[in-house]
Formats: C-alpha cells, structure tokens, sequence
C-alpha cells in the first residue's frame, strides 16, 4: 500500500535545509565581516631617516631632503594608491554586502513564494477536500430527497390510483342511473306518446263524428229549410202570380237560401279544422274578424272580442286559416259575395255560430 504526501510535506524538509544553508553562510560572513582589523593611515617611511641625518654636513642634509622630498612624494602616491585600494576594497565589499543583502532578499521572496505556493496548494487540497466532502454530502441529500421525494410520488400515485378507481365507480354507478333514468324516460315518452295519439284518434273521431252530424244537420236543416221555403215562394207564387212583385220576391228568397247554405258551409269547414285546447271550458265565447277573396282564399282573421283565454282564442283563429280557401264560392255573384267579404264568426266550445 503507498501512501500519498501532500504538497506541504514534500517541500518541508527541503525548505528547512535551505534556510539553515544560508543562515550559517550569513552568519559566517558577518563574522569574517567583524574580524578584519582597521588598518592605520599609512606614514611615510623616511620620516625616522630625517631626523637622524640632522647632525650631518649641509651638502649631505640637502642630499637628504631631496631624497627625502622624492621618498615623500613616492610615500604620497603609495598613500593614495592604498587608500585608493583600500577604498575600492571598501566599495567592493560594500557592493558585495549589497549584493549579499540583495541574494538574501531574493531567497527570502523565494521562500516566502514557495511557502505561500505550499500554503496555497495546502489550502487548495484543504478546499478541495472540503469541496468534496459537501460534494459527497451534497449528494447524499439529493440521493435522500429523491428517494423521499419518490416515496412522496409513490403514496400520491397510489392514491390517485384509488381516487381515479372511487371516481370510475361512481361514475359507472352515475351513468347507470343516468342510463336507467333515461330508460324509464323514454319509456315514459313512448308511453305518453301512445296515449296521446289514443287521445289524438279518440278526439279525430269525435271531430269527424260531429263534423257528420252537423253535416246531416246542416242538411237536414236545409232540406227542411227548403221544403219551407219552396211552400212558401209557391204561396208566393199563387199570390204574386207573374207579375214584377213576384220576381223580385222570389229572388231575394233564393238569395237568402244561398247565403244560409253558404254559412252552413262555413261553419262546417271550420268546425272540422278546430281543436279545442284543454282550457275550453263551456260558456266560452270569441268572435273572429273573416277577411276573403272572390275566389273564396281567406286572407285574414283577427280577434275581435277575446273569450280571456288566449290558447281558446288562438285556436279559433288558427281554425279559420286552416281552412285556407272554400272553392264553391267561386260561383257567386258579387252581390252574393259582398257578404262574405268581411264577416264575423262567434265560436263557442259547444258549437259554431255566425
């Protein structure tokens, strides 16, 4: 098994080596540095040389200054050049010192680099490894909220389920008897509708039964009407004899007779279009304002005198434009017809009247 050294690790030892190698190389220069001795100001050399020669003779003296003056000036220039070396060594060193100082400064802004670059990977690693852990906890939420979140999804799938299941039974419960509703309905209908073309016939039959009896009426009444009448224009006639009294007697008895068989006619037609509605009651009565044309078209009725029941009053109307148009009353004269151009009918739930 192999282990694995972090960064920080693997730089300490080296780090620790290097700056104990330039502490002691430090230390040792500074020391070296303290330990030279300071070096007297050169003198000249020949000084000792002229005082001795003081008790000489004046041409040896003058001999001696001269040599003494030209060792001065020799001593001079070795003084200066000494200090000049003595200077630059000075200047050297001081450079040297700089550059030592500056060597320091670098090897400290490189340690310091390192050391903040080991930090850095140090606090990467740390970072890293704190990244991962929130990462993996991270995780670990999510994989525990799905799995709530999936428990939670589970509990409300089921229970949609069993709700979806509680509503189809109802509503195949609502159906059937919406389905068993509609049935009874329909059998209701079909069932009244069978009663009401029963009562349709039932009430057919008995219009067409009082349509023939007040047909035979009608032509009973007119056959009698007529024996009578004809007794009468024959009396008429036996009396008037031939004369223009006679003729125009006679001609106003038949225009009564055709005016009465023309209501009778009327009377029957409409009688055999009107159905009474339920709300007639006996003692009823309306009157019906007849418009018609020489041919016989009826062209309007209004009501004039309302019986107070409307279904009553609508009924009466809708009987006299049923009939639409009575063509044996094309024939008329127009003096027959004026009568009928406008006319009034009285209908009652017992009968019709004029």
């Amino acid at each position: 098994m192999q282990l694995e050294r972090s960064p920080s690790e693997s730089y300490f030892w080296p780090v620790v080596l290097a700056v104990a190698l330039h502490v002691l190389i430090f230390a040792m220069l500074f020391v070296s540095w303290a330990m030279t001795p300071e070096l007297p100001p050169a003198k000249p050399i020949v000084q000792a040389t002229l005082y001795q020669l003081k008790s000489k003779s004046q041409a040896t003296q003058q001999t001696n200054q001269k040599i003494a003056g030209e060792a001065k000036k020799t001593s001079a220039k070795q003084y200066e050049q000494e200090q000049l070396e003595q200077k630059k060594v000075e200047q050297e060193a001081v450079a040297a010192k700089a550059e030592q100082k500056k060597a320091d400064d670098a090897r400290k802004a490189a340690e310091a680099e390192k050391a903040a670059e080991a930090a850095k990977a140090a606090e990467a690693k740390k970072a890293e490894e704190v990244a991962k852990k929130a990462e993996e906890s991270a995780k670990k939420a999510a994989e525990a909220k799905a799995a709530e979140e999936k428990k939670q999804a589970d509990i409300a799938k089921k229970k949609a389920e069993e709700e979806a299941k509680k509503e189809a039974a109802e509503e195949a419960k609502k159906q059937a008897a919406e389905e068993a509703k509609k049935k009874a309905a329909e059998e209701a209908k079909k069932k009244a509708e069978e009663e009401a073309k029963k009562l349709a016939a039932a009430e057919e039959a008995k219009k067409k039964a009082a349509a023939e009896a007040a047909k035979k009426k009608a032509a009973a009444q007119a056959a009698a009407k007529k024996a009578q009448e004809d007794k009468k224009a024959q009396a008429l006639a036996e009396l008037l004899s031939d004369d223009t009294q006679r003729q125009q007697a006679l001609a106003d008895e038949q225009g009564n007779e055709v005016a009465g068989n023309f209501d009778d006619l009327i009377r029957s037609r409409v009688s055999e279009g009107w159905s009474r509605p339920p709300s007639a009651r006996k003692g009823m009565s309306v009157t019906v304002q007849i418009s018609m044309l020489p041919d016989g078209t009826i062209t309007n009725a209004t009501v004039v005198h309302s019986s107070g029941d409307k279904p009553f009053d609508n009924s009466a109307v809708s009987a006299v434009k049923n009939v639409g148009r009575i063509t044996e009353m094309q024939g008329l004269s127009p003096k027959d017809f004026n009568p009928y151009r406008s006319f009034k009918m009285t209908f009652t739930p017992e009968d019709l009247a004029p």
